[in-house]
Order: structure tokens, then C-alpha cells, then sequence
């Protein structure tokens, strides 16, 4: 017992200090302390650095692809990406940045295609209510990016890619490159002062199922995202750090809409720019004891410009401000406890007007301050047992206060030289304030025959989620794991349909507290090391949602999602790796019972190391080419189709070319 606390101890030490340890699938997100992934209380899913470069993933969206039971969908008039966790929507997910939140792109939801992964060092899933660390926003699960941390000595990398989307370059030429992308990153210091740089870009050029006319699926989009960061070590118990980036997107889209008898050339030009800075400080004392303290600021802002037959139809601009400090203490191990407290401070701000009005009922800018207290025991029950109780109170501007409890228990059942046998339960409430949006907007698209309206007099959203898996270690070459899931929803907010108001041919649609509603279901995974070489993974995960008002399924939930990978190493230096993605029929209409069909996308990608240094590399994302009918309003199924396309990598290390030398 006095070894296991050790352990966990010796692992809340910062990721710097211990860089030359290597430890291998470490997890922050569950307990946020470090632990193993496998002796984590609470199930964390992990998308490392490795699988990011072996599949050649470019966007935050892209590396989370291949989660099991992560829904990625497109954000309705935007360019990119969200995603839905167990039944829950994205409005429901807390996405992170080594534990701080990223502003959300249209006031609710984090676009996920908004965040490059350059810096990426691994990505932390937590599925369900069960963390107490976590507040508003995080009733469906947490999803936490992990960036790189700086060792000392020097690194560099480049990465460059380009692609086709063969007879659908909007350019109509099957030759020409359809999407570019590259990324630097230099890193380096001593013992006690460490910087890294960063820089990267996507340039999507668009496609076109008829490049030659108006009309284009896929957006044509500028990605561009630079950042630095350093490190002050003055002794091995304090560690300081300043990381400050900005991201740049420039989109823009072209549709037509439909005025008898005419269809009339549409236009939409976005411009987004995200500044970030974050800065914090860890203090270790008395034995393994930890006080870190970080802060952030973030400014979010958009200008989109509409045009129909090139005439100006709307300016609409937005900012949006997101400040929060948080301080957390780590108590040394006290009777096979570990005590945890901590508090948040936020402050969200929303400003937005088109063409010089405001759309925002307060007309003007609307705010809202929380701060949130947490606590947190994990208790050591002899070696095979440990139990973790949690509580958060949060106290709201505009809704007061509200308290959550947690807890979470992890079994050893079963361990021996040939196997090892892991349980784990929990329960956790959930908890989310309606955001800004859904409150203040008044989201004018009268033009297209409808509006949304925000309701100040919503109340949160309440749920119960309940986690009951295991895990199953068959030596080193299998490993299974099940998971059970139910999550009980209250106060379920949404657009009211079903009661919107027509004035002049135009549907106004309100948000409300209209509906109470239950998701279950059942997640199974497995790897298979067949062979030294080889290597096969495969997950199943089956879901049940019900609007417990209407007694009908949630919308845009399909009840079955599968994934199949498979890594092949055929020599030393090369890896083949095949990614298969296939989702069930889903509902996109209650009202008529429309569903979008199901569908399916395989990506193979190939790497080849060319001596110490570099690396050339190849893919084609979704081979068989299945792409969604445009012509049909429910399909949601893949936008873009076939893409191919060629890179080159460059890692150069410092201290390994030392040692290569020596």
C-alpha cells in the first residue's frame, strides 16, 4: 500500500521534470493528477501522439475520429465539426486545453476543426459525469487536449503535406493540389529555462461533386495557427510557465437558395481569429504535496459577410471573451487518502450585431460569472480497492448555487502473471447552466424564412450518469474492454419545433426547457497483438436515446457505431495502417420520421522512415469513395469523398544525434 501512494506521489511531479522517464499511457484528466491509464478510477480513452502521426490527423476533429462511440458532426451553417458523447451533444461535452476551456465558435458549441494538432501530445477522453474537477458543460464527458511539453536540449520538426480530391478540385483539374498543409515546431533550454514555437497552416482549396457550377460542398478554408510557450524551473519544487497562441480562419462558402422560379448564387465569407494566453505555476511541498494556480484569457472573434448575386446582404460580427483562474491543492498521501480541493473563477462575455444592430435581446453585451468549489478523496481500500467521493458547488450570476456529488470505485479483481482483471463503477451528477446563446440571441435568418430566439427564463439542465466497465489484460499480445452506460437528463434544453410561430411567412423558434431524456447503451473494445508486426483493434458501441415527452428517439444519435483498425509493420521503418469508421441509419426528422442512411469510410495511410531523421508518408482518405447524396436534405452522411495525398516528415533531436556521434 505505502509503494501504490508512493507511486501516485511520485507522478504528480510536472511533465518536465520527469521527461527523461518515459512513462508510458499517463492520464491527468481522470483525477487530474497524473496516473497510469490503467490504474485510473475513472475510464480514460486515450488518442497519443503516435496514433495522431501514424493516421495523419491535421485537425482536433481528425484525431478524435476513431474514439470509440464519439459522433463527429457537421455544425450546422459552419465550417467544421462537433461532436456527440454517449447520446449527449456537444453542448454537453467540456473540451479542454491542458485542463483550461477553449471558447466555443458559435457561442455553445467548441468546433472542433478549429484547433490544429501541432502541439498535441495526447488526447484524454472522459465519458460521462463521474469527475468532480469538472463543472457546467461536462454532464457528457470531457475531452481534454494535452500539449507538448519542452525537455531540455534541442528539437526541431517539419511536416508538409498536399493532396487531390481527384474530379472534384474545385478547380475541376484532377491534378492539381485540393489541400496543403504544414506545420513547424522548434523546442529547447536547459535545466531551468525552456521555450518552444510552433507554427502551422491548412489550405483547403474546396470541392465540388460539379466544380463547374456555382455550388460547392466542401468550403474553401485557410487554417493558420502559431504559439509559444516557456518554462521557468528554478528548483526541482517550483515551475513556472507563459503559453500565449492565436488562430486565424478565413472560409468561405457558396450555395444557392431557391426563390421561384429562380435559384439565386449565395456567398458567405468568415473571418475568425482566436487569441489565447494562458500562465501558471505549480509549488511541490512537504513530501509530494502540490499547489498549482493557472489562469487564462481568451478573446474570440468573427466577422461574417453574406452576399446574394453579389450584392451585400449582411455583416454580422461577434466577440466573444472567456477569463478564468483556477487553484488546485494536492495534499500529501494521509492515512491512504488523497485529498484534493479546488476553486474556479469564470467570466463569459457575448457581444453581436449584424449589419450595426445587435442580436442579443439585451441588446448589447450580455455576461455571466461563476465560481466553482470542488473536493475530492481518493481513498485506498487495502491493494485491490479505491474509492474516490467527489463534490462540486458552483454559484452562478444568474442561477445560484447547486451542488454535485460523485463517486467512483475501482476493483482489482483478478491479477497474476498470465492476466489482469480491472472493474470500475460510478455516478456522477451533472449540471449546465444555459449558456449566452441560448439565453440572449436573436438570431435573425428571416432572409432564409426563419429565426432563433433566445429565452432568459430557461433553467439548467440536470442529469444522473451512471458507468459500470471492465477491463481485461490478457498478457501483452490482448486486451478487452466493456462498458455500460445511462445518462438521465432534466430540463433537456432545445429549439421548440413543434410550437414555433409564423408572422409573414417567417417561423420564429424559441429555446425551452421542453423535454426530460434517458441515453443507454453499451461500448466494447479490443486490441489484438497477433503478431509482433501486426496488430488489430475493433470497437462496437450500441446506443438508446429517448425524448421521455414525446416518447421518441433523439435526433441525430445513431443506435450502432463501429470502428476496425489494423497496423501492419511489413519491415523496419514502414507502417501500413487501415481505419474503417461505420455508423448505423440515424434520425434527422422526428416530425416525418426521416432518417439519413447508413453509411460507411475506410482511410489507409503509410509510413516510411528514411534513415534517423525523416519520414515520407502517404494516404488516401475514404478509399471506396462514399459520399453522401446532396440532393437528398436528411443524408449526413461523409461530405467530402476520395482525397489522396504525399508528405514528408522531419524530426531532428539534438541529444539523440549526441548519442548517435558518442
Amino acid at each position: 500500500m505505502k509503494l501504490k501512494l508512493l507511486s501516485i506521489a511520485v507522478m504528480l511531479s510536472p511533465l518536465p521534470v520527469l521527461a527523461e522517464v518515459h512513462l508510458d499511457a499517463v492520464v491527468v484528466s481522470a483525477t487530474r493528477t497524473e496516473r497510469a491509464q490503467i490504474d485510473a478510477p475513472i475510464r480514460t480513452e486515450i488518442v497519443d501522439r503516435a496514433e495522431i502521426e501514424r493516421t495523419h490527423a491535421s485537425t482536433l476533429a481528425q484525431a478524435l475520429e476513431n474514439v470509440p462511440g464519439l459522433q463527429l458532426r457537421e455544425i450546422h451553417g459552419k465550417s467544421g465539426y462537433e461532436l456527440s458523447l454517449q447520446g449527449l451533444s456537444s453542448d454537453q461535452v467540456l473540451v479542454l486545453i491542458d485542463g483550461m476551456p477553449i471558447s466555443a465558435s458559435t457561442g455553445s458549441t467548441v468546433n472542433l476543426s478549429q484547433y490544429l494538432v501541432g502541439d498535441i501530445e495526447r488526447i484524454e477522453v472522459i465519458k460521462g459525469a463521474a469527475s468532480a474537477q469538472y463543472g457546467s458543460s461536462a454532464m457528457g464527458g470531457v475531452i481534454n487536449v494535452i500539449t507538448r511539453r519542452t525537455e531540455a536540449g534541442l528539437k526541431a520538426s517539419i511536416d508538409l503535406n498536399t493532396g487531390s480530391y481527384g474530379q472534384q478540385n474545385d478547380s475541376g483539374r484532377s491534378m492539381d493540389m485540393g489541400r496543403t498543409t504544414g506545420r513547424a515546431h522548434i523546442s529547447g533550454g536547459n535545466e531551468q529555462w525552456r521555450v518552444s514555437a510552433q507554427v502551422e497552416a491548412i489550405d483547403d482549396q474546396g470541392f465540388a461533386q460539379q466544380p463547374e457550377k456555382w455550388s460547392r460542398q466542401g468550403d474553401a478554408i485557410r487554417r493558420d495557427q502559431y504559439g509559444a510557450r516557456i518554462d521557468w524551473l528554478p528548483n526541482e519544487d517550483w515551475q513556472f510557465w507563459v503559453d500565449g497562441s492565436r488562430y486565424q480562419e478565413t472560409a468561405y462558402q457558396r450555395y444557392q437558395t431557391y426563390a421561384p422560379p429562380n435559384y439565386i448564387p449565395q456567398q458567405k465569407q468568415e473571418e475568425i481569429t482566436r487569441d489565447r494566453w494562458a500562465a501558471g505555476g505549480i509549488w511541490h511541498f512537504a513530501d509530494k504535496g502540490r499547489v498549482q494556480l493557472t489562469g487564462l484569457s481568451e478573446q474570440y472573434d468573427t466577422q461574417s459577410l453574406a452576399s446574394a448575386n453579389q450584392v451585400a446582404t449582411g455583416d454580422r460580427r461577434a466577440r466573444q471573451t472567456l477569463q478564468q483562474g483556477s487553484l488546485q491543492v494536492d495534499l500529501p498521501a494521509w492515512y491512504s487518502q488523497l485529498w484534493q480541493v479546488g476553486i474556479d473563477f469564470r467570466k463569459d462575455t457575448l457581444d453581436q450585431v449584424n449589419n450595426g444592430y445587435s442580436e442579443l435581446q439585451a441588446n448589447g453585451m450580455v455576461e455571466r460569472t461563476s465560481t466553482e468549489l470542488y473536493a475530492q478523496n481518493d481513498i485506498f481500500i487495502g491493494d485491490q480497492l479505491e474509492l474516490v467521493l467527489g463534490l462540486r458547488a458552483q454559484h452562478d450570476s444568474d442561477f445560484g448555487s447547486h451542488a454535485a456529488p460523485k463517486v467512483a470505485l475501482k476493483a482489482d479483481l483478478l491479477q497474476d502473471d498470465a492476466q489482469r482483471l480491472i472493474g470500475r463503477a460510478s455516478w456522477g451528477q451533472g449540471y449546465r447552466v444555459p449558456n449566452l446563446k441560448e439565453r440572449h440571441f436573436l438570431f435573425d435568418h428571416s432572409a432564409l424564412g426563419y429565426r432563433v430566439i433566445g429565452n432568459p427564463n430557461l433553467q439548467p439542465e440536470e442529469s444522473n450518469s451512471y458507468q459500470l466497465g471492465i477491463d481485461w489484460l490478457l498478457g501483452e499480445q490482448l486486451s478487452l474492454q466493456g462498458n455500460a452506460f445511462y445518462n438521465r437528463i432534466r430540463n433537456l434544453i432545445q429549439v421548440d419545433i413543434d410550437n414555433a410561430s409564423i408572422s409573414n411567412g417567417v417561423a420564429s423558434y424559441q429555446y425551452e426547457n421542453i423535454a426530460a431524456a434517458k441515453t443507454a447503451g453499451m461500448e466494447l473494445s479490443g486490441q489484438w497483438k497477433a503478431l509482433p508486426e501486426l496488430t488489430f483493434n475493433a470497437a462496437y458501441t450500441y446506443t438508446y436515446t429517448r425524448d421521455e415527452q414525446t416518447n421518441t428517439m433523439l435526433t441525430r444519435r445513431p443506435e450502432h457505431i463501429g470502428r476496425v483498425g489494423v497496423d501492419w509493420t511489413p519491415r523496419k521503418g514502414s507502417t501500413l495502417t487501415l481505419r474503417n469508421q461505420w455508423q448505423s441509419k440515424e434520425l434527422v426528422d422526428s416530425a416525418k420520421s426521416a432518417y439519413s442512411p447508413a453509411w460507411h469510410k475506410t482511410d489507409l495511410s503509410f509510413n516510411q522512415q528514411i534513415g534517423r531523421d525523416l519520414t515520407a508518408y502517404a494516404g488516401i482518405n475514404n478509399l471506396f469513395n462514399v459520399q453522401r447524396d446532396f440532393a437528398d436534405a436528411n443524408d449526413v452522411g461523409p461530405i467530402a469523398g476520395r482525397f489522396v495525398y504525399l508528405g514528408i516528415r522531419y524530426q531532428w533531436d539534438a541529444n539523440s544525434s549526441m548519442q548517435t556521434l558518442q
